[in-house]
């Protein structure tokens, strides 16, 4: 499952998450507190066409890269309990219920383009 965020101000404007990424993503969205919990459990969904306002997606890009980004360091991942590991991704698939947080990650690299994605959008709609 893929989920596409189009910037509500220009359609050729997106961003690409798959669903490794983007339950990691919203768990640290859902930790900064700017959208509502409503909104970000919509979110989980690909297609839902759920809004996130400029200033929202400002906030959100703003705080990622002022308080998120300064923990993770460009060799880290943050998995979706918003621990932190230097372990690279091995594409293992985890199965056991206790294990699965495991599967979902998001790496330094990724989260700074999230973040640019966005301050440079006039808030995004997800698909």
């Amino acid at each position: 499952m893929s989920f596409t965020l189009i910037d509500l101000g220009s359609e050729n404007f997106e961003f690409n998450a798959n669903v490794w990424n983007w339950k990691a993503a919203l768990e640290v969205i859902k930790s900064l507190d700017i959208i509502g919990e409503g909104a970000v459990r919509q979110m989980t969904y690909n297609a839902t066409g759920v809004k996130v306002s400029l200033e929202d997606a400002h906030d959100i890009g703003t705080r990622i890269r002022h308080e998120i980004l300064p923990k993770l360091e460009p060799n880290k991942r943050m998995f979706a309990d918003l621990s932190i590991t230097d372990a690279p991704d091995d594409k293992t698939l985890y199965r056991d219920r206790d294990e699965e947080w495991k599967n979902y990650s998001v790496s330094h690299d990724w989260l700074a383009e999230f973040a640019d994605f966005c301050l440079k959008s006039k808030g995004f709609q997800v698909f």
